[in-house]
């Protein structure tokens, strides 16, 4: 079975191919992170699937945050860039939680803390213990733990 990164380098060859600059670009600096993940550390070593998913989902924030940083500065141009750039690293990710899956998640979540006996402030933790699985790459932490901060106050 391929692997995420064999994908992400056949279908850079393919944007190379085709001539398709932003593919070709975003892959590119995408796979260099990936490189970069896996000579970090005492010893090179191959991601795992799991892991190359965490480096794209890095890489697809980071260009969400410059389109937000570009927009706010009044350059349009950049923040399109950025913008297109995270839309072809989306396309690689599980599909993002709607609201509506989150919460039920974090019900559930919320109700098995305090059965194993989580109240109070210390809940907060213990309910993003459990929910944090459970979203991995489909939802951000940010808007994970304000759903979890309202339902608690709730």
């Amino acid at each position: 079975m391929a692997t995420l990164k064999s994908k992400l380098q056949d279908d850079l060859n393919a944007a190379i191919k085709e001539r398709d600059e932003l593919r070709s670009a975003t892959l590119r600096l995408t796979l260099a992170a990936i490189t970069k993940e896996e000579v970090a550390g005492k010893e090179k070593r191959e991601l795992t699937d799991d892991e190359v998913l965490k480096v794209i989902t890095r890489e697809a924030k980071k260009r969400r945050e410059a389109a937000e940083a570009f927009a706010q500065g009044g350059r349009t141009e950049s923040a399109e860039r950025e913008k297109a750039e995270g839309e072809v690293l989306a396309a690689y990710l599980p599909q993002p939680l709607t609201d509506d899956e989150l919460h039920a998640i974090v019900v559930q979540a919320i109700e098995e803390a305090r059965a194993a006996g989580a109240e109070g402030p210390r809940a907060m933790g213990a309910v993003m213990k459990i929910v944090s699985p459970k979203v991995a790459g489909r939802a951000e932490g940010g808007q994970v733990a304000a759903v979890v901060k309202k339902l608690l106050a709730g």
